[in-house]
């Protein structure tokens, strides 16, 4: 069994990214360079329920509070986690201004005043009740009753049902996962692929999906193709996308990597696995 201390060689020349997992015992941040997997550790022990990341910056919704950690560190060096002083959540996000967005076991949405976020003793904003979220994203919102638009003061349900997952921060068009399908938001919603989907990512043009046990890719031409040759045969809980790469971890805990010469995998040795962002 991987040691989750173990540290692994990778090229020192490649483009640096981490990937940022949130599970049951904590926080692990995986050292990446290009497709290779470098070091791993657990961060912060916690039970982590979501992640997102903001031009460096982390957030994490556990059971307790919310955390955040500032730009840099490494898994060498380690990343330090401070209270965001709100409480227990389920889901975190960032908006395209980095505003800090939060939202409760019972529905509440709630958004950071940031010209106060320094100080200690920041103002938060109610924005409505979205019901059950599953997954916050820039300006959308993904929840049982389906999706809603994020707006500066308030929330506005915009569409579908059952959604699962949106990607509305990192791409041109808007997606959203569904029990039914993967969407995209143009003149309405608009069916991409049919089926159960439950995890979506974008990146400009591109697109990653996750549902009926495989992964979808889109690679800027709007065609959706299915990729059948992931190293391993593991549910996939959660996917994302950078400029250089996709990313995806499995339920088992397995981080894979494809950064255009196939993937590469890494296990973490830890189970109960919520969803994963990149830095």
């Amino acid at each position: 069994m991987t040691s989750i201390d173990e540290k692994r060689v990778y090229d020192d020349k490649g483009t640096k990214t981490q990937a940022v997992v949130a599970t049951e015992t904590g926080v692990v941040v995986v050292d990446v360079s290009d497709d290779l997997v470098g070091g791993f550790t657990l961060a912060h022990r916690c039970t982590a329920r979501d992640v997102a990341t903001h031009e460096g910056h982390i957030a994490v919704a556990t059971d307790v509070d919310v955390l955040e950690a500032r730009p840099g560190g490494d898994v060498e060096a380690g990343i330090e986690f401070e209270s965001a002083g709100y409480g227990p959540a389920v889901d975190v996000a960032y908006d395209a201004d980095g505003r800090l967005l939060v939202a409760e076991k019972d529905g509440t949405v709630v958004a950071r005043n940031e010209s106060d976020a320094d100080d200690g003793d920041a103002e938060w904003a109610e924005l409505g009740d979205a019901g059950t979220v599953r997954e916050i994203d820039g300006p959308l919102a993904a929840t049982a009753d389906g999706v809603y638009r994020v707006g500066d003061d308030d929330l506005e349900h915009v569409g579908l049902d059952d959604a699962r997952d949106v990607a509305g921060a990192g791409g041109v068009i808007p997606l959203a996962a569904t029990s039914e399908g993967l969407f995209k938001l143009g003149n309405g919603w608009m069916d991409l692929l049919d089926g159960e989907c439950y995890a979506v990512a974008a990146a400009g043009d591109r697109g990653l999906a996750a549902g009926m046990e495989m992964l979808y890719a889109d690679d800027g031409d709007g065609e959706w193709t299915e990729l059948d040759d992931l190293p391993v045969d593991e549910p996939v809980a959660d996917v994302a996308l950078s400029t250089e790469a996709r990313y995806a971890v499995t339920e088992a805990g397995t981080v894979l990597v494809d950064a255009g010469d196939g993937w590469r995998s890494q296990a973490l040795g830890l189970e109960g696995v919520a969803r994963l962002a990149v830095r």
